[in-house]
């Protein structure tokens, strides 16, 4: 009875000129609140539009006497490869320049991110962190030249560890026993693994400094940007057998004719290497159930990171960002 009688004289009030006027006025404050919410959502919206639409590739920097300056080294570096390469010329790079390559070099890239297939991207990764001569045995048939990001400041050497732990996931045994790849990286006083020291990336990058060296009969040095962001280097002795292999539509693999999705195949003389992969299972991959192998090698993956026996390795991107930046 208590709570029906309070109950009633709670609607009483409501129900009062009073109570209207203040309901009311409630409800045009919750629609007002709620329409500002919206423009302001939408107003963010734009902005993450427009800013993901145009992304920078120049940005000003500043030299410790004080001078400002524009790096313009990445455009200059696309419109080298533009006008100073064939236009058939295959340019291969980490997957995060691929865009790029093929938007202002107007030039193929061997990958880009639209790149669905993890091992494609696990080959590239191999490649790239292998020693010297057999990545150049498998460039040879893929690209005609090869980009780097350098200069230290975000540069391939900084992002190296996940491109050598990539590439492992697909070809075990390339980092060893470790999944994680800690071997391959720097060591606190900043001077590099052997892995890393013979890895093709680190003699790209570095080329010409601390007395590193690459081999001139595998990749010939051909531009260099201004403030040394970027550095193209010519493949030499490219497979022109495999290279027109590559070009024939009729090597092209699709899911149906004319499609644009198309997972595609390597050149014969790939085929006993790219056997050798081993198909990631990927964690996002919820239609394909993972085996005991693919399990065991993900939680011995977690283990490690999560610093067990063998190892986090220690500094290894923030050390390669460090020595490239000096």
């Amino acid at each position: 009875a208590a709570r029906e009688e309070a109950a009633a004289a709670v609607m009483a009030v409501a129900d009062s000129p009073g109570g209207v006027k203040m309901r009311l006025c409630m409800g045009l404050a919750l629609a007002l609140a709620t329409i500002y919410a919206y423009y302001d959502f939408h107003a963010y919206c734009r902005r993450m539009a427009e800013g993901s639409s145009r992304p920078q590739i120049m940005f000003k920097a500043t030299y410790s006497n004080g001078q400002t300056v524009m790096v313009d080294d990445y455009r200059e570096a696309y419109w080298w490869l533009r006008d100073k390469t064939p236009e058939d010329a295959r340019v291969m790079a980490w997957w995060d320049y691929g865009y790029q390559i093929t938007g202002i070099a107007n030039r193929t890239s061997v990958a880009d991110g639209n790149t669905w297939n993890h091992e494609h991207i696990a080959t590239l990764g191999l490649i790239l962190s292998g020693n010297e001569q057999k990545a150049h045995s498998i460039a040879r048939h893929l690209a005609d030249y090869v980009l780097v990001w350098a200069g230290g400041g975000g540069d391939d050497l900084a992002k190296s560890p996940h491109l050598a732990r990539i590439g492992n996931s697909v070809f075990h045994g390339h980092c060893g026993n470790d999944p994680t790849c800690s071997n391959f990286g720097f060591y606190r006083d900043r001077s590099p693994t052997p892995m890393m020291e013979k890895s093709l990336l680190y003699k790209l990058v570095l080329n010409g400094q601390r007395g590193v060296a690459v081999n001139s009969s595998y990749f010939e040095h051909a531009y260099s940007s201004k403030h040394g962001k970027v550095r193209i280097y010519k493949v030499k002795r490219v497979s022109l057998k495999s290279k027109l292999w590559a070009a024939d539509p009729a090597n092209r693999v699709c899911d149906a004719p004319g499609s644009w999705y198309c997972v595609g195949q390597y050149p014969p003389a790939l085929q006993e290497f790219i056997n050798s992969r081993r198909n990631f299972k990927q964690l996002e991959d919820f239609n394909v159930k993972r085996d005991a192998a693919s399990q065991k090698y993900h939680e011995e993956y977690m283990r490690r990171m999560g610093g067990g026996a063998g190892g986090r390795p220690a500094e290894s991107a923030a050390a390669a960002a460090a020595a490239a930046a000096e």
